[in-house]
């Protein structure tokens, strides 16, 4: 089925067989039509599915049939997404989809951790696309450098991140700055019930999509888990890297100390890997991103401040290092590896303590998934007693992190590292 088949004009057809699409994906065959009718729009699909395409082709065509006057920019379309390298990820695939288009829109990207005045001097004269973190557009508009009461079209890409308590306030500002009579498109691989009753208030008669996983996509991702003690985590992942002779790997773990430390110790170990999490500058962590990408690094070291908006060609390899704090962070986490079509191979290490963990996320993700254990890494390890049962979650949580849950973890802060 061609792009022109589904509405788009074949400039914009060509644009997306120039970013790699030879025919639509599921997600841009469901989206692509309801978002050019103009409709509220509730899409789900797994990660790596082109959802941002799905978005970014149509609402360009809404854009080139009423483009703005000249000399004035008012800005039709705003796009909110969680972090700065989504941000940057999404601005990217919007210039290069609009790029064969004779009259080009101006977009914009925003997002914190950089100075705010070259992006308020993009503003000068307006913009078409606006793409922005939500605590960096609310600074913008705190100093007038963008109005939002013209918007036609919102977009909030990984809205499960968007609406949860954490941006909840922000979007909240965010939302009462913008006209009620607008297309709102909601986009992510996952919603948490309350996510989807939160949406239902902002969306208005919305059309629903939900592009399941099917079996030959999900035999994209080959998942295993290995058994190990905790103190031989570190060990265990030289030797898989040695044995397998991995050259890109994306390693997660549960903070920005683990990060560094894991890091050193495999670069120690003679394996190129540096560490890329939340604590490094905007313009370090855009280093280390793209020489990964250019491997230049043989392991990449990370936060969850990966799991969501990175994509890298071709990545074989990831590792749960630490388990996600969630079923659904391990989603995004597994979702960098095996994108567009690509095999890729997911490992999730499990210690005795973090069996209990583990369970609850086969469960909620439906899997079950045999134990594995590598010569010479059998776990002797004995799971405490106390960590069986959270509260009969395994200690799987919904949500960002409470007051209570940072002052615990800063108290327990620096844990000893592994060897």
């Amino acid at each position: 089925m061609p792009f022109t088949s589904l509405g788009l004009v074949p400039p914009l057809s060509q644009a997306a067989a120039d970013l790699g699409f030879t025919a639509p994906t599921p997600i841009q065959t469901a989206a692509i039509p309801i978002v050019l009718d103009g409709v509220d729009l509730l899409a789900t699909a797994q990660t790596g599915s082109g959802k941002t395409a799905a978005f970014a082709l149509p609402l360009l065509q809404h854009w080139l049939s009423n483009p703005p006057a000249a000399n004035t920019r008012p800005l039709q379309t705003l796009v909110l997404v969680p972090t700065r390298e989504l941000a940057a990820q999404v601005g990217e695939v919007i210039r290069s989809l609009a790029q064969p288009l004779a009259q080009r829109p101006k977009i914009v990207v925003a997002f914190g951790g950089v100075s705010i005045n070259p992006q308020m001097m993009s503003l000068r004269g307006g913009a078409d696309i606006v793409v922005a973190t939500p605590g960096r557009l609310l600074d913008l508009l705190d100093n007038n450098a963008i109005k939002l009461g013209g918007v036609k079209h919102l977009v909030l890409d990984e809205a499960d991140r968007l609406l949860d308590l954490g941006f909840a306030d922000e979007l909240g500002r965010v939302l009462a700055q913008l006209p009620t009579q607008r297309q709102t498109l909601l986009f992510s691989a996952t919603f948490a019930p309350a996510v989807e009753s939160l949406a239902s208030q902002m969306l208005h008669e919305p059309q629903r999509v939900d592009v399941p996983t099917v079996a030959n996509d999900a035999a994209v991702i080959e998942q295993r888990v290995f058994e190990v003690d905790e103190k031989r985590r570190t060990q265990l992942l030289r030797q898989l890297i040695k044995n397998h002779g991995w050259e890109r790997v994306l390693v997660f773990v549960a903070s920005q100390y683990a990060a560094e430390h894991l890091a050193a110790k495999l670069h120690k170990a003679d394996i190129f890997a540096t560490s890329f999490h939340g604590g490094l500058s905007q313009g370090a962590r855009k280093q280390t991103l793209q020489e990964f990408k250019e491997k230049r690094w043989d392991v990449l070291v990370t936060t969850d401040l990966a799991a969501r908006g990175i994509h890298i060609d071709q990545l074989p390899v990831v590792v749960n290092f630490d388990l996600p704090r969630s079923a659904t962070d391990y989603t995004h986490r597994i979702g960098r590896t095996g994108r567009a079509g690509e095999s890729g191979l997911a490992i999730s290490f499990v210690t005795a303590a973090g069996e209990a963990h583990w369970r609850v996320i086969e469960k909620r993700q439906g899997l079950s998934l045999p134990r594995e254990q590598l010569a010479g890494f059998e776990p002797t390890d004995v799971a405490p007693v106390n960590t069986q049962d959270l509260e009969g979650t395994g200690g799987v949580k919904g949500k960002r992190p409470s007051k209570k849950d940072k002052l615990r973890a800063a108290a327990a802060a620096p844990q000893q590292p592994d060897d």
